[in-house]
C-alpha cells in the first residue's frame, strides 16, 4: 500500500464523528487502535508493508485526537472500546483482525472480550498486558508525566513551524536515529495552527490524561478481559521502551506471569525496537504486518 490514507471515513459515535483512516482494499479487515497521544497515522508505516490486495487496514482516531479531536468524553479505556465496536458495526467488518498499539492494544483487549466471535484474532503492539498500579503515595499525574515525557509535554506548547516541531521530537531519544518520512507524515497530522499562527498539537490534554488514569487504574479489568479471550492472542513486543532504552513495556517477567492465563496466547519480541519504532519504522512496521497476516511480498 501507499503511506497516505486512501479516504477517511466518518463513524457516528456518542457525541460525534469518529475519523476513521482506510488503506487498501482487500478482503480481509484489520481494525487498529493508537496509542495515548498518538493518531491513526501512526499505522502508516504498517501500511505500507501491508498487501491493499488482500487487506484493508482501518484506524480510527480515538476521541479527542486527530481528526476526531473535537469528540467530546467522557473518555476512558472502556468508552474507547465501544467506539472501536461503533466503527465494527458500522463498517460491517466481518471477523476482523483487531489490533492496538500502547494503549490501542488495551482497547483492542477490552473490544474484543466485550464481543466473544468479533475478532478472528488479536494482534498486541507493545501493550495489552497489564501495567503495574503506581506504588503507594506516588500521584496518578506524576507517574503520567514520567511514562509520557515529551510525548505529554508537547500538548502544552506552542511552535512557530513544522519544521521547529520536527526539531522538538528529533531531539526524542527514540526517535532520532529512526527519523523517516513516516514520522514527519505522522507529527504534521498531528498539528494545527491557531490564530495567532503557531502551531499546536490537536490531541486533547484532557482526553490523555483521562485515559491515563484509567490506565493506571486498570489491572484488574484488563486481566478479567484476557482470562476471558476465546480468540488467539499475539504479541509484538519492543525490547526498548519509551524512551529508547531497555527494559521495554512488556518486559519478559510481565510476559511470562500472563501468558499461562491466556487461551491462545503467542509471544514475539522485535529486535532493534523501542516502543515507537516497533510501529514506526521499516523493520517494526515489517513484523507488525506479517502479524496482521497481510504482508505484501514487497513487504
Amino acid at each position: 500500500m501507499s503511506g497516505d490514507p486512501e479516504s477517511y471515513l466518518a463513524v457516528p459515535v456518542p457525541g460525534g464523528e469518529l475519523a476513521v483512516a482506510r488503506w487498501g482494499d482487500g478482503p480481509r479487515a484489520v481494525l487498529a487502535a493508537h496509542g495515548i497521544t498518538a493518531s491513526s497515522l501512526s499505522w502508516r508505516a504498517v501500511a505500507r508493508h501491508l498487501d491493499g490486495e488482500t487487506t484493508t487496514l482501518y484506524a480510527p482516531d480515538l476521541r479527542g485526537r486527530g481528526a476526531s479531536a473535537g469528540v467530546p468524553g467522557p473518555f476512558g479505556l472502556r468508552r474507547h472500546a465501544e467506539d472501536l465496536l461503533a466503527v465494527a458495526d458500522h463498517l460491517g467488518l466481518d471477523r476482523p483482525v483487531v489490533s492496538g498499539q500502547s494503549l490501542g492494544a488495551f482497547v483492542a483487549v477490552l473490544a474484543a472480550a466485550a464481543r466473544p466471535g468479533l475478532a478472528d484474532r488479536v494482534v498486541l503492539v507493545d501493550g495489552g498486558l497489564p501495567l503495574p498500579e503506581p506504588a503507594d503515595g506516588v500521584d496518578p499525574e506524576v507517574a503520567l508525566e514520567l511514562a509520557l515525557g515529551p510525548a505529554l509535554q508537547r500538548l502544552g506548547e506552542a511552535y512557530p513551524s513544522l519544521e521547529a516541531y520536527f526539531d522538538f521530537w528529533r531531539r526524542h531519544p527514540a526517535l532520532g536515529d529512526d527519523w523517516s518520512d513516516d514520522i514527519e507524515a505522522y507529527l504534521a497530522y498531528d498539528v494545527v495552527k491557531g490564530d495567532d499562527g503557531l502551531l499546536r498539537s490537536r490531541v486533547s490534554s484532557e482526553a490523555v490524561r483521562a485515559d491515563g488514569r484509567d490506565l493506571l487504574a486498570a489491572p484488574a479489568p484488563i486481566g478479567e478481559a484476557l482470562r476471558d479471550l476465546r480468540d488467539p492472542v499475539h504479541l509484538l513486543r519492543a525490547p526498548r521502551g519509551m524512551f529508547g532504552e531497555p527494559p521495554g513495556m512488556q518486559p519478559d517477567e510481565l510476559v511470562a506471569a500472563w501468558a499461562p492465563q491466556i487461551g491462545q496466547f503467542t509471544d514475539e519480541v522485535v529486535d532493534d525496537t523501542n516502543h515507537y519504532t516497533i510501529l514506526m519504522s521499516d523493520g517494526g512496521a515489517s513484523a507488525v504486518a506479517a502479524a496482521l497476516g497481510g504482508a505484501s511480498a514487497a513487504g
